[in-house]
């Protein structure tokens, strides 16, 4: 790759811009739920033809992938995500979303882009049109994937089994980003380790229900539950080693309908998140310890029930991939190229090139105005002024996050593409 080669393909930027810009705020204002994103899925499928990919529809129910061909060349994989979440939003932006959608319980939720998806599906957009239009730049083949359900763990996995490696065959490499809280126009790549593996878990505990006023008569779930959430907080600071990053957070209990009944079960919801499976192993089975050693102690009738869902993979960089890309990305942005902080949050793209065998690396871009981050930083009060993903009031400003995205993904696939 040349420096060259980067302007010839990035002069167009200037007009993709307009109708990106309109693309993004048309689908922040409609956002779709995992699994529904049908009207994304539709606008994703006529740019891609307009760029001229050969496109490939319903892809693990509402995926597509759009494949453009170059001649001789690596082929590159490059992925967006499209599902927003069951969040009300209150950005104030003049394109917020107000869109209300069933759930997959039946219930009716509001919608919003809340994690940045939109960032992502515009951006990948872009950078497909402005390689379609300086073809003589780059030889190879570029694969946009734009995935559902990422959300909810499974999107990757349904795209995978309906097909996606027919589709892409064996890339030389895959390429991914996500726009985070940090100043916009940064991009930040991160070797090894990089987003967390991620388990949820629903816990189900027994006891015997009873009138309020007659304890005696009862085995209390309320009393169990409280007493297993008190004793998991020791498996990060008892169990695990120090220095290694882990999480445990119990984000629900649920029992009972009546301050004057003692119920007959409860309910604990937690998460787990880790970056090496050996720690996931061992994180996961303290808790199954402790959980039934607690139901023991209490003299349960029956073992709790546990139940794993929303597991997402660990994203691990590999290391010759991503020091491409950050060199790459240290020629073109220069000082806004930056190293990525170990991340909390979690990602099922890695699903795809670890089922494909091939290496990939996930970087982060800024989504916040750069002075609204300085202020916040100076007074030390990041945490408490720049809203996060998943935030009713996360908003990444318009620009430059969409030039940087665009920017970056077109960079870093001609790391590979770029050799003509």
């Amino acid at each position: 790759m040349t420096a060259e080669q980067v302007t010839s393909v990035l002069a167009g930027l200037g007009a993709v811009r307009p109708w990106q810009e309109d693309f993004y705020r048309d689908l922040h204002s409609h956002p779709e739920l995992s699994h529904q994103e049908t009207r994304t899925a539709a606008n994703v499928v006529a740019l891609l033809r307009q760029a001229g990919s050969v496109v490939h529809e319903q892809v693990g129910g509402t995926g597509v992938v759009g494949v453009l061909a170059n001649g001789e060349g690596p082929t590159v994989l490059l992925r967006a995500d499209m599902d927003a979440l069951p969040v009300r939003e209150a950005t104030g932006l003049a394109y917020a979303s107000t869109t209300v959608a069933t759930d997959a319980d039946g219930g009716e939720v509001p919608v919003m882009h809340a994690c940045g998806h939109d960032v992502h599906v515009a951006c990948l957009l872009g950078a497909v049109a402005l390689l379609a239009a300086a073809r003589d730049a780059w030889s190879g083949t570029a694969v946009a994937v734009f995935q559902p359900a990422e959300e909810v763990a499974d999107g990757a996995a349904g795209m995978l089994a309906d097909g996606l490696e027919s589709l892409v065959g064996r890339p030389q490499v895959a390429l991914c980003q996500h726009v985070l809280p940090l100043p916009a126009g940064v991009v930040a790549t991160r070797v090894g380790p990089t987003l967390s593996a991620a388990d949820s878990m629903r816990i189900t505990v027994h006891g015997r229900g009873a009138h309020g006023s007659m304890p005696h008569a009862s085995i209390d779930p309320v009393v169990l539950a409280a007493m297993i959430v008190v004793r998991l907080q020791t498996v990060i600071s008892r169990e695990t080693q120090p220095g290694e990053p882990a999480v445990l957070t119990v984000g629900s209990i649920q029992a009972g309908t009546k301050s004057n009944v003692i119920p007959g079960h409860a309910v604990i919801a937690l998460n787990v998140r880790s970056y090496h499976e050996t720690t996931r192993a061992a994180i996961l089975e303290a808790i199954r310890r402790i959980v039934t050693a607690e139901c023991t102690a209490s003299a349960c009738p029956r073992p709790p029930d546990f139940e794993l869902f929303d597991r997402f993979p660990l994203t691990d960089n590999d290391r010759e991939a991503t020091e491409s890309v950050a060199d790459a990305f240290r020629s073109h942005f220069g000082a806004n190229a930056a190293e990525l902080p170990l991340q909390t949050a979690s990602e099922d793209f890695s699903d795809i090139p670890n089922a494909l065998g091939i290496p990939y690396t996930y970087w982060g871009i800024g989504g916040v105005d750069p002075d609204t981050y300085e202020r916040a930083r100076a007074a030390h009060r990041i945490a408490q002024d720049i809203p996060v993903n998943h935030s009713a009031t996360f908003a990444p400003v318009l620009q430059p996050t969409l030039d940087t995205g665009t920017t970056a993904l077109v960079v870093a696939a001609l790391a590979w593409l770029g050799h003509t």
